[in-house]
């Protein structure tokens, strides 16, 4: 099945427009709050779907999925059911991502790392040291939108020097949503002083 995944986000109001600090520190002009999607069960289990479809066809083995907290949770839990394996997930404690509540990581046990955006990939990334560290191994990483500055299953786009997830793990996503991103310095919105960047995130409001 095919999915206008732009549209999805539109009709959900979580496409922004304006001036957004992202987490990374840059600034872009969109924002893609994932959490107005996903708070349709139905429609999040329809997005799921079709990313585990993509990660099945691929002949992926997966036993269990992980997310970094916050934002990744609720994709990831969704992508996990959709494949029916379990879900953990990692969260930040003093500026560090740690998997705590008891989860454990059985040695060799293959890991997905689900966030709801892929930008540069930071935090799938620390989600899988944690998984690594405790033995396990990520055979794939995967969310609902890529942001184009990583190279995802199917897509024509370049891997963009920002891309921190390694070469030789697949990533998966549904759509590239590919938005100007800016250093603060460089931002023409605040060199015109047009506004102050908002962070819509799940670190900010």
């Amino acid at each position: 099945m095919s999915l206008n995944v732009a549209q999805i986000y539109k009709d959900a109001k979580a496409l922004l427009e304006g001036h957004f600090l992202l987490s990374s520190g840059n600034h872009s002009t969109h924002y893609l709050q994932s959490a107005r999607v996903l708070e349709n069960p139905q429609q999040a289990q329809v997005l799921a779907r079709a990313l585990a479809t993509q990660i099945q066809e691929a002949n992926i083995i997966v036993d269990s999925v992980c997310s970094p907290a916050l934002g990744g949770i609720l994709a990831g839990y969704e992508l996990a059911r959709a494949l029916g394996v379990r879900f953990i997930f990692t969260e930040r404690v003093d500026g560090e991502m740690q998997l705590r509540r008891g989860f454990e990581v059985g040695t060799g046990e293959r890991f997905l790392i689900c966030e709801d955006i892929i930008t540069t990939g930071g935090s799938a990334l620390e989600s899988a040291r944690c998984i690594e560290f405790l033995g396990g191994k990520v055979v794939a990483y995967a969310g609902l939108a890529n942001r184009g500055y990583c190279t995802r299953v199917g897509s024509n786009l370049s891997k963009k020097p920002e891309c921190r997830l390694p070469d030789n793990i697949p990533l998966f996503a549904l759509e590239d949503f590919v938005f100007d991103m800016y250093e603060p310095s460089s931002c023409p919105m605040c060199a015109q002083n047009l506004s102050k960047a908002i962070k819509p995130g799940s670190r900010g409001n």
